[in-house]
């Protein structure tokens, strides 16, 4: 493409010395040239809109793309079409496809599918082989493959032992396990939050120590081996608690959020609606006003879409019947903003979804800075808009967002030489 001229972005990044100044943005070949007032055009193309801010892309650390084996839900250019919408220049992509990403082909495959797209991919390989929590899979084969982390995704690792390996074995290599923390030994086919409303619904619930306990164990795991882990989409105080306290004793871990548990309680369910259905649950009041308290102090370091997509054959069908997810790339940044308005800073939520994901898989930093590449993602804190099922380019529709008004839009992306932008 030709070269482009951003023109008057205010600059959201703690790195950059134009962090809150409005500026011109000139990038040549794919690099960040001049930043500067006032830049004149020399025969390129021009990038302006109102209340423009421009921070480091963001990066989403685990997404299902469900390609191979399960394209009718998601494939690999659907899903990075829809996190190109919603303003993502870098996905993980989770290994639970068919066959799951459990061998160093699979991570090439990968790899391979999605090179010339826009948005820059990194598989996530499995813990486990197949993902059946029995035998630890080649982890270092997948790493030098191109790995950026191991995580069975929401099949529970029952076996302390495996866990415990896999802690030890990626610690030789420097390599990241992820940790859904969830006993599905104690749920017993729960369907939502365990408490007064599973109660009043007539379903069976999912307590809170289903994830507590799973925290406090891989807590204890990575101390014993000196390791490091990444707890996936923690929902309750306690679990919350627990990592503040370990953190506080230097305990090398690290947490996300799913933005849509920003949103919803339990109590919202009381419409059975099943876009509602998601893994962990939606939790108490209690619990939510908690996760917006971790995300303040810092606790939780990511906030991430967690997009999951189904198709209707398995969410139009009776609440107990459907599966958990939703899809949540093109929702993710206006649903957090719209959230933490009066409890974090735009600056604040581009560190957690920008700089802390890409920090915690230890990739290379992009920066608002001349000389370096520009992957940018442009977005508009304050338009207030109304997301329609007219904006999914996902291949499916699971969502409970339809219709719903956001305070802050994604505008578009640039990354790899390549312009990408939302109506």
């Amino acid at each position: 493409m030709m070269d482009l001229l951003i023109k008057s972005a205010k600059v959201i990044d703690p790195n950059s010395e134009f962090n809150g100044s409005t500026v011109d943005i000139r990038i040549r070949n794919g690099k960040i040239e001049e930043i500067d007032t006032e830049l004149q055009p020399q025969d390129c193309e021009i990038f302006e809109r109102d209340n423009l801010h421009v921070s480091p892309g963001w990066f989403d650390m685990h997404v299902n793309f469900c390609e191979p084996g399960l394209e009718h839900k998601e494939n690999i250019e659907s899903g990075l079409s829809a996190a190109a919408s919603g303003g993502f220049t870098g996905v993980g992509i989770l290994p639970s496809t068919s066959p799951p990403i459990h061998k160093k082909g699979d991570v090439q495959f990968i790899l391979s599918a999605a090179d010339q797209n826009i948005v820059d991919v990194f598989p996530i390989g499995t813990i486990s082989e197949n993902r059946l929590g029995e035998n630890i899979a080649e982890l270092y084969d997948m790493h030098c493959a191109g790995a950026v982390a191991f995580s069975d995704d929401q099949k529970d690792i029952a076996n302390p032992s495996l866990m415990s390996r896999a802690l030890l074995y990626a610690k030789n290599f420097n390599g990241l396990v992820m940790s859904f923390p969830f006993d599905s030994s104690l749920c017993d086919k729960g369907q939502m939050n365990e408490g007064t409303m599973s109660t009043h619904l007539g379903m069976k619930g999912i307590p809170n120590i289903s994830e507590e306990i799973r925290v406090a164990r891989d807590i204890a795991l990575v101390k014993y081996n000196d390791a490091q882990l990444h707890f996936n989409t923690v929902s309750t105080s306690q679990g919350l608690e627990q990592i503040r306290e370990a953190k506080i004793d230097n305990v090398s871990i690290s947490c996300d959020v799913a933005a849509h548990q920003l949103a919803f309680t339990e109590d919202n369910l009381e419409t059975f609606d099943t876009n509602l259905k998601v893994l962990p649950p939606f939790r108490t009041e209690n619990d939510r006003l908690e996760l917006l308290r971790g995300l303040e102090d810092g606790t939780i370091d990511v906030i991430c879409s967690d997009h999951r997509p189904e198709d209707g054959e398995n969410k139009i069908v009776e609440f107990e019947h459907a599966r958990f997810g939703i899809i949540g790339l093109e929702t993710c940044f206006a649903n957090a903003n719209t959230a933490l308005k009066n409890a974090l800073s735009i600056e604040e939520i581009v560190v957690k979804m920008a700089i802390n994901p890409r920090t915690i898989y230890k990739l290379d930093l992009p920066m608002i800075k001349e000389g370096f590449l520009a992957n940018l993602t442009f977005f508009d804190p304050d338009k207030e808009w109304e997301f329609q099922e007219t904006n999914i380019k996902s291949n499916s529709k699971n969502t409970p967002f339809i219709g719903t008004k956001f305070t802050g839009k994604a505008l578009g992306i640039y990354n790899k030489k390549e312009l990408k932008t939302n109506p």
